[in-house]
């Protein structure tokens, strides 16, 4: 899995940021991110607050785990 540059509390962070009223163009280019990026965390994240964020990150990584521990496992069906 592509390592992240961002953790889910900055993005979450960045987001609000844009909720205040900021412009997103403003936003992004002092984020040095792009707007590609910033309405793809927006349509991810984009009602959460932190403790969700960190919810729904815990919950990826444990779909991980089992989606490798179980790669060498067939089916078996009677």
């Amino acid at each position: 899995m592509k390592e992240t540059r961002r953790a889910t509390e900055q993005i979450i962070r960045i987001l609000r940021e844009a909720d205040t009223g900021l412009r997103t163009e403003g936003i992004c280019r002092r984020r040095s991110i792009s707007s590609q990026s910033f309405y793809r965390w927006k349509s991810k994240y984009g009602g959460m607050d932190l403790k969700e964020a960190q919810r729904l990150r815990d919950l990826e990584k444990e779909n991980t785990e089992l989606n490798e521990s179980g790669r060498g496992q067939e089916l078996i069906i009677d």
